[in-house]
């Protein structure tokens, strides 16, 4: 798991670094940077809590570039926020989560806002040889793939809430130790587990009228990348799939055709394309791209990649750098 764990954490640091093609970003190094550009109190050197209803000249919006993990939990977000290269769909009452690579935001325009809710950002550092360390791969909505807010039930606000205000005094409460770090990592666990059942829920939601095929399809396509699986075996393949599926290539590709009016080949072009954009967008070359994602040779990415989108990559990139 652990091994897997520093593949994710890899392919979302590779696929996310654009600062180069970027303006006006915030490199959140450590918690404590995001904590200072708002001007909030700093706490511990290795975690962040932000009560945005006490920031009494505002809060700055900001595109941000992370080193860290983070929650931000707001009654309402601001609009036009982006996540790597695409929009995040945002809810009242609900959590958007961030992870290390990543970048999303938007770019301070000079107005305040005055935003309810938390944030709390941590490092890496904080959960080193502990269970949430073992176990952080496994919340999925920290993933580029998952682009959603997730909407809280009040209770589940209320615990939340209550869980960052009890963290944030033991924080202030107690100098440094391994026995505080314990503490609050449990706290982070608790949260966490919270902010998973409203994934879960709104996961289902989401794919309540979507056939189990296809949410079977594109959940083993996630855990292809996500396994590195496309370093040994390249790219995931139509009798791949059917296989882990148990299905015959022949009957698969029939309900995938149902489902999605395309063909299941197709549908991995499409997926692998997504995955091509970041990547391509964080600074790596046409080369470096191809080969990260399971290609053989760098002609064949950029053919499929004009067959999919109309544009080579060095269009696209091109496109992407003003």
């Amino acid at each position: 798991m652990a091994a897997i764990f520093a593949y994710v954490q890899y392919l979302l640091y590779l696929c996310s670094q654009i600062t180069a093609v970027m303006k006006k970003v915030l490199n959140i190094r450590e918690p404590n940077v995001y904590a200072r550009h708002l001007e909030a109190e700093v706490i511990h050197p290795l975690i962040s809590v932000v009560h945005f209803d006490e920031l009494e000249k505002g809060v700055r919006t900001s595109l941000n570039s992370y080193s860290v993990y983070g929650l931000f939990i707001q009654r309402e977000f601001p609009q036009d926020l982006s996540y790597g290269v695409r929009s995040v769909q945002v809810s009242e009452w609900s959590v958007i989560a961030v992870a290390p690579g990543q970048i999303g935001g938007r770019e301070d325009d000079g107005k305040p806002l005055f935003l309810n809710g938390w944030a709390v950002l941590w490092s890496p550092e904080l959960m080193s040889k502990t269970d949430l360390e073992a176990h952080i791969a496994e919340y999925n909505f920290f993933s580029y793939f998952f682009t959603d807010s997730l909407p809280l039930e009040p209770q589940e606000w209320d615990a939340i809430e209550t869980l960052l205000s009890a963290l944030r005094e033991e924080l202030k409460a107690h100098t440094d130790s391994s026995a505080l770090r314990n503490i609050v990592v449990s706290y982070l666990r608790l949260i966490l587990d919270y902010c998973q059942r409203a994934y879960w829920r709104q996961n289902a939601r989401i794919t309540a009228n979507e056939p189990d095929v296809l949410k079977r399809f594109h959940a083993l396509l996630d855990q292809y990348y996500y396994e590195g699986r496309q370093a040994e075996k390249g790219l995931p393949t139509v009798a791949y799939c059917a296989s882990e599926m148990a299905y015959s290539a022949g009957y698969f590709g029939d309900l995938v055709k149902q489902a999605t009016g395309s063909s299941a080949k197709e549908y991995i072009q499409s997926y692998i394309i997504r995955i091509a954009k970041n990547i391509l967008m964080s600074g790596r070359s046409i080369s470096e791209t191809a080969y990260m994602l399971g290609f053989d040779y760098p002609h064949h990415f950029t053919r499929m990649f004009k067959n999919k989108t109309g544009i080579t990559p060095g269009e696209y990139m091109r496109g992407h750098a003003s």
